[in-house]
């Protein structure tokens, strides 16, 4: 595979985000992409072709190696499932799939097929969240006893008032899903898998722009660590985003990495270890009146190529993204979710 042709479906801020590394990789080429948007009512500059649906685009392009899923939650699965039938590997965005049985449709036809499914969870490349993973593996920590995930954000109508998808039940599927199912990665990535799960969920400030909870308390127990673990959630948080933070109590230190996108090593106190001097995190994705998660999009590119021309391992497969979304599928099953359109 000499240069790595890519097909895009959605056109937003992230799909564009996808379009741009694509572009500045000179191993890869932007051939297509699908939005039911205009090309210009997008904003796309490129010469790639513009469809009308990612069906369209799938059919006169059946060289394409690589697509990239940038669409409302809700159809991720469905045009996964066609790009993978298609005989092209994936790149989802978060989350994968908005439950359980979806995700493994897609991993089914993904292994049927021979193809690759890379998941977007950029927030593994930020400094802190590599050094914290690399810390809990050394071992240094000793029995880890605690662990609080914090995630404290903005979204009000200057986010769901734009975009008719966000705060529907069926497109975007909840705040854990679209808000913070980055950090639910970075808890089983760096933890590992959670039960006895306990959950109350609350909605206060979005009852006239969202289908569902804007606040949570959930507690639970990690299988492999014993450990108990909270996470605790809100986008009530007013004017602007407050933290996201992880603090672990363990037998022989404490450490607190936090910052408003867990960016920040906030405290790091640990038996016999000495803190090394981390290389700076990426800034958050800036999108006007709010902001996202590490604009970490690169790094994916860099992995995509790693792993289809080098022969790599991918960061974040379908197994790793099917177990984000079983993770909170358990926590909302838990709870006595506030749901409006049921």
């Amino acid at each position: 595979m000499s240069t790595v042709k890519f097909g895009v479906i959605g056109a937003g801020h992230i799909g564009k985000r996808h379009m741009e590394m694509i572009q500045r990789h000179a191993g890869f080429e932007l051939v297509a992409f699908a939005d039911i948007r205009s090309a210009e009512a997008c904003g796309v500059n490129s010469e790639a072709q513009g469809y009308s649906s990612d069906v369209d685009m799938l059919a006169a392009h059946p060289d394409l190696d690589v697509v990239c899923i940038c669409t409302p939650n809700g159809l991720h699965a469905e045009q996964a499932i066609r790009a993978i039938q298609a005989r092209c590997h994936v790149v989802i965005e978060k989350p994968m799939a908005l439950n359980r049985h979806d995700g493994e449709r897609i991993l089914h036809e993904a292994l049927s097929k021979g193809k690759q499914v890379f998941c977007v969870m950029q927030n593994r490349y930020s400094p802190p969240s590599a050094w914290l993973k690399e810390v809990v593996n050394s071992g240094v920590l000793g029995r880890i006893n605690m662990v609080q995930v914090q995630c404290y954000w903005n979204r009000d109508d200057r986010y769901y008032g734009k975009i008719p998808w966000k705060g529907k039940m069926d497109m975007d599927g909840g705040t854990l899903f679209t808000q913070f199912s980055h950090f639910v990665d970075l808890m089983y990535w760096i933890f590992g898998d959670i039960h006895q799960i306990q959950s109350r969920f609350a909605d206060f400030t979005h009852q006239e722009n969202t289908d569902f909870e804007d606040s949570g308390l959930i507690t639970f127990e990690f299988v492999q660590h014993k450990a108990l673990g909270a996470l605790h959630f809100s986008t009530s948080v007013a004017d602007q985003n407050f933290e996201s933070s992880v603090t672990i109590l363990a037998e022989k230190g404490t450490i607190k990495v936090g910052g408003q996108y867990m960016n920040e090593i906030e405290y790091c106190q640990i038996q016999d270890y000495t803190m090394p001097e981390l290389p700076p995190s990426n800034p958050a994705n800036d999108y006007g009146h709010y902001k996202g998660s590490a604009a970490n999009h690169g790094y994916i590119f860099e992995n995509i190529e790693a792993a289809l021309i080098g022969g790599g391992e991918i960061t974040t497969n379908a197994l790793e993204g099917l177990k984000v979304v079983d993770i909170i599928e358990r926590m909302y099953a838990a709870g006595n979710r506030p749901l409006k359109n049921q």
